[in-house]
């Protein structure tokens, strides 16, 4: 059962990766912050799916969880205002 929920994972993660490589080679909305925030949200269910199948935070403490999370949140968050402040001004 261990290994079909780790094949799983993976699927998804190749899933979630061709979406984020179709969003990027589109081009119908480069430069958008709302595809950046897509994206972004992405690489957190990326991170999330890594993090609880792969490194087996799954069966760990909350407080590991919930670090892994919020460290996830704080680097994307700091992605998305780097993005953000530069942006041409409109």
């Amino acid at each position: 059962m261990h290994a079909s929920r780790l094949n799983r994972a993976w699927l998804l993660l190749l899933a979630i990766t061709g979406v984020t490589f179709w969003m990027g080679e589109s081009g119908s909305a480069a430069g958008s912050l709302m595809v950046a925030l897509a994206v972004l949200g992405q690489a957190f269910a990326k991170g999330m799916v890594v993090a609880l199948e792969f490194l087996e935070l799954r069966e760990a403490p909350a407080l590991w969880r919930w670090l892994i999370a919020g460290w996830l949140v704080l680097v994307l968050g700091l992605v998305v205002l780097a993005y953000a402040l530069g942006l041409p001004k409109a």
